[in-house]
């Protein structure tokens, strides 16, 4: 990390991506607030990286519930005494057909994945502003730059991510917020557990053992957005496996 110690806000911190962030972040000396469901899986990642040194907090956070967001961010600020950075990392797939009408999975993917950010842009902004200083850092995905079919609803919600992105970009360009797009293709991590058609989560799955790139290989592209100067935007980064198409 640069001269000054960041303290950095991560969701969807309990596996996957925001696991290896946090891990990566904790062990170059950031100050890393963990935000997550999964307080058990949260306690276990604390307790090691306090072990070898790191400075932690766990928080249990829905990203769903604009409750939970605000406290998660507040309370980091209140203890570190600010938040540089906010990871907004959690997100959900459920693929399938369109015609599988799962108008419920496309629900889950809208709140989760769309309103998930956008609970952590309202919770943060007005800090980020206060402070003279903040960086947004989310999580979308190559789905969103590709379009394929099953994915229909689960790239919608990445783009319009990746849109709200681009116009919170526009609107503050005084110098004082960053925002950087972290576009992931194939990854190891859980998402395609909860798919609930067992042929294409299989499919997706073995797709996922053959070409997928470690979540250390992402942690470290947000590590490198985060460590530029703060005159320095990393708008997008895209981050796959040389192999997929």
């Amino acid at each position: 990390m640069d001269d000054v110690e960041k303290v950095v806000a991560i969701t969807g911190a309990s596996s996957g991506i925001g696991e290896a962030t946090a891990r990566l972040l904790a062990r170059s000396g950031a100050v890393v607030a963990l935000g997550a469901r999964r307080t058990q899986r949260l306690e276990a990642l604390a307790a090691e990286l306090r072990d070898q040194g790191g400075t932690v907090s766990v928080h249990r956070t829905d990203v769903t519930s604009r409750a939970d967001v605000d406290e998660f961010i507040q309370a980091t600020a209140k203890e570190f005494g600010r938040l540089d950075v906010l990871v907004a990392n959690a997100g959900i797939a459920r693929t399938a057909p369109l015609a599988d009408l799962d108008v419920e999975g496309w629900d889950a993917m809208i709140e989760v994945n769309l309103r998930g950010v956008l609970h952590g842009i309202a919770a943060a902004l007005p800090l980020f502003r206060a402070q003279g200083r903040g960086h947004f850092v989310t999580v979308v995905s190559t789905s969103g730059l590709k379009i394929v079919s099953n994915q229909a609803v689960y790239a919608g919600t990445k783009n319009a991510v990746r849109t709200v992105l681009e116009a919170l970009r526009q609107e503050s360009t005084e110098g004082v917020l960053r925002t950087t797009s972290i576009s992931p293709g194939y990854v190891r991590t859980e998402l395609a557990d909860h798919i609930d058609d067992p042929a294409l989560r299989e499919h997706i799955q073995r797709n996922m053992a053959e070409l997928a790139i470690a979540p250390e290989a992402v942690a470290r592209a947000i590590a490198f957005a985060i460590d530029q100067p703060d005159d320095v935007e990393i708008g997008d980064l895209t981050i796959r496996p040389t192999r997929q198409g």
